[in-house]
Order: structure tokens, then sequence, then C-alpha cells
């Protein structure tokens, strides 16, 4: 019982983070180009309840990612709806990386640190290494969101990048699979090799290119969490 709990404590507050600004920024940048939507129903808020789905948070304590509940957009709002959803679209996966990219020197910051200016080593490892996994985590976690999320299928933020960018006799095509995106998804990743071929290899490159020097703390919070 005590390891599931420190196992939700190194977990939760990155994942919420991770999830949550993802969908947030969404909001944000589609106000940026007039559409009021996602504000009017206070969805531009940190506030976890507004925003998390229940399904989606199980997910990521049992295989490592999940989602939230997807922040409200009318294109219909926008003053160029094609043009400008393909920002709004990417503004998620860019808000991941960027929490990636803190992440990793957060990382690097507490690999470097010296223990001698902790006192005894022990008392460092207390109190600084639940937060190195954390960052391990959240490096993880965030890289993922922001891969997984650009993958070219709707209601992904990458198939509405795509719709976006294609003539839009094809655009229509592609949006008409949305309904069963979700159902897609799960066949792809849970009943193909997409991704132990495919998004594992790509994910876990970028990881450990960030984490540099100390990919090996992120390779034990993650084996820590679930045992891999």
């Amino acid at each position: 019982m005590e390891t599931i709990i420190s196992k939700i404590a190194i977990m939760l507050v990155p994942a919420l983070l991770a999830i949550i600004l993802h969908e947030v920024a969404h909001g944000y940048i589609a106000e940026k180009f007039g559409d009021p939507t996602a504000r009017l129903l206070g969805r531009l808020t940190i506030n976890p309840f507004k925003h998390l789905d229940p399904v989606g948070t199980i997910a990521i304590f049992v295989f490592g990612f999940g989602w939230a509940r997807p922040v409200p957009v009318n294109p219909g709002n926008f003053r160029r709806p094609r043009r400008d959803m393909i920002w709004v679209a990417l503004a998620g996966p860019t808000t991941n990386l960027l929490l990636a990219i803190i992440s990793a020197f957060l990382l690097r910051g507490l690999g470097a640190l010296d223990q001698s200016s902790f006192g005894s080593s022990s008392t460092f490892s207390q109190f600084v290494a639940p937060v190195k996994m954390m960052a391990g985590f959240s490096l993880y976690i965030n890289v993922l969101l922001g891969i997984f999320n650009l993958l070219p299928i709707p209601p992904l933020d990458g198939g509405r990048i795509l719709t976006g960018i294609l003539p839009e006799r094809y655009a229509v095509l592609i949006s008409k699979l949305e309904p069963f995106g979700f159902v897609l998804i799960l066949f792809l990743v849970f009943f193909t090799d997409i991704w132990s071929l495919m998004l594992q290899p790509v994910i876990t490159t970028f990881v450990l290119f960030m984490a540099g020097d100390e990919a090996r703390l992120v390779e034990q919070a993650m084996h820590f969490l679930f045992g891999r």
C-alpha cells in the first residue's frame, strides 16, 4: 500500500500539469483567434475538476499516459477557420514540449547537485530523490503526449492539423473518421505493433536525448512506477 501511495504521489502533479495545460493551451489560443467558448465554459483554468476524464485519469496510473476532457472549440468563431484551427491544435503538443524541456532542465539540475551540500546522503535522498523521479516522469509523459497527439488521426491534434493542411475535399474525408477515431487509436495502440515498433522508440529516443547524462534517472523512475 505504501508503494502505491508513493507512486501516486510521484505521478500525480506531473500528470495533471501535462494533460491540463495541454487542454488549457487549446482554449487559450482559440480565444486569441476569436473563440471564447472555453473561457465561457470555465475551462481556462488549472482546476483539475474542470478537465479530468475519469477513464483517462485512471489510464495515467495504469499505462503511463492518459487524457482529459477536450476543451470545446468552435471554429465558426474564427476568421479563417481552417488555418486558425491548425494553430489551436498545435498549441497542445507545443505546451507539452515546453513542459518536457523544463522537466529536462530540472532533472539535469538536480543531477548536478552536490550531495554534500545537503548533509547526509540519506537526508538528500529523502527529499531530492522523489523530486528527481517526478521530473523524470514529467519529462516522459510530456514527450509521450506531445508525440502521441501529433498522430494524424482525428480527434487527435495531428488529425486536426492534417485536415487544416489538406485540400478541403480530402479534409472532409479525414474529418469523417472523427466519430470512430478514439476506437481506431485504441486498436492501433493495443492490437497492432505501431506502439512497440514506431511510437515507443521515438518517444524513448527523445526522452533519453533530452535527459542527457541523467537518462538513468528517467529509467529508474519508469522502472519504479511501471516496472519497465
